[in-house]
């Protein structure tokens, strides 16, 4: 017999919305309005230090990268080192990170900060999704995690406009230093979520030395890889395309997605709940395709306000399914490497649309950097039609 061990887990309850998880809601909004609010200004501020495309696809990837690099670190510490201290050492990375980026005066050492960002909002994400899921009964996990996921996109409803107005009326060392204040006020949120320790009969068989990844997970964080490429489009390169195309509405398009993906959130998660993913993945997916079709065309506000309801509706059904689909099938001492394998697809695929998309933006303009977003959403209907096919 093994020595019985002390497991920390969070107090479950037959309610979604008790007080542990408003605090892990509150705790990410803060940290979503940060990162929202850093995500338009940065491009700002990487040609204020005399960047062009290829620096900015650069800097808005390297730290994907880096959070890709240590999710699966992440995932195992949260099953040994505990919920609370995962999420807390990722949130003061952080703050520390954000925080300094008025400070860097060149392009090397902000894609250098950059990569300590990218430890803590691997860390973080990581963490808070778990304790997410923790927190809501397995029978509502596709409705809970859609009203978990509503904390980041209440954050994209005001962060990049607010973002971007800050930008006009501060210096870009104000600006960060306030968006890593943010970060702390997450800090403080997390702080108050109660755990509870519980006796495990005996200890846990050894993990893997180089158990990076949760099998079960590997289908939806692959399908979302291929969709989150056209989220790094949108987030890194939108504001400079309409800037470019003379338009005026890009506050505007950051607000109606948000409002899109809240609106579509209320109901997609009770669907996938009841019918599973294949009532929500394809149309999800052609509704992110005629969005990034939009944007490429473009010829007016009209059709950018349009193509931001479409991408809030198809992005706000899409990823809460596959979030839940990826936990599904996980073991309970699994969920922490399962949340770190989607949230590491996820990252990369937004960290490789960024990157890839500096270069297309660079070389060939950036109408053709949607027209190659759609091009990759439809591979991820070909793949899980694969995926189908093989079940």
């Amino acid at each position: 017999m093994g020595v019985p061990l002390l497991k920390e887990e969070l107090p479950v309850s037959n309610k979604i919305w008790t007080r542990g998880f408003m605090m892990i809601f509150l705790a990410n909004f803060f940290v979503f309005l940060s990162f929202q609010m850093t995500s338009p200004t940065l491009p700002l501020f990487v040609k204020e230090l005399g960047g062009n495309e290829r620096y900015i696809g650069l800097v808005a990837g390297m730290f994907l990268f880096s959070a890709l690099i240590v999710r699966p670190f992440a995932g195992q510490a949260l099953e040994t080192k505990g919920r609370r201290f995962v999420f807390l050492f990722g949130l003061a990375f952080l703050a520390v990170a954000i925080g300094s980026f008025g400070f860097m005066m060149s392009i090397f050492l902000l894609c250098a900060m950059r990569v300590v960002q990218g430890i803590g909002w691997g860390y973080t994400t990581t963490a808070s999704g778990t304790i997410a899921s923790d927190l809501i009964p397995a029978k509502r996990r596709g409705e809970g995690m859609g009203y978990f996921t509503l904390s980041g996109n209440l954050a994209m409803a005001f962060g990049p406009s607010f973002g971007l107005f800050l930008a006009d009326v501060l210096t870009f060392q104000q600006l960060f230093l306030f968006c890593g204040a943010l970060s702390l006020a997450a800090w403080i949120m997390a702080s108050t979520i109660s755990y509870k320790k519980v006796e495990q009969p005996s200890a846990p068989a050894k993990t893997k030395r180089f158990d990076i990844y949760e099998k079960s997970a590997v289908a939806p964080s692959v399908l979302v890889f291929f969709i989150t490429v056209s989220f790094g489009g949108i987030a890194t390169f939108l504001p400079l395309y309409t800037m470019e195309k003379g338009l005026t509405g890009i506050q505007v398009y950051f607000f109606l997605y948000a409002l899109a993906l809240i609106f579509t959130r209320m109901f997609a998660g009770k669907i996938y709940d009841q019918r599973g993913h294949q009532a929500v993945f394809i149309p999800s997916t052609l509704f992110i395709v005629a969005a990034m079709l939009l944007l490429a065309w473009m010829p007016s506000n009209m059709i950018l306000y349009i193509a931001a309801i479409f991408y809030g509706i198809g992005f706000g059904a899409v990823q809460p399914a596959l979030q839940a689909w990826s936990l599904e099938h996980a073991a309970r001492n699994r969920k922490g490497m399962a949340n770190a394998t989607f949230y590491s697809f996820f990252d990369l695929g937004i960290g490789f649309g960024a990157i890839l998309f500096g270069q297309i933006g660079y070389l060939f303009g950036y109408r053709s950097i949607y027209l190659m977003a759609a091009i990759s959403v439809l591979i991820s209907i070909l793949a899980y039609l694969w995926i189908l096919k093989k079940k």
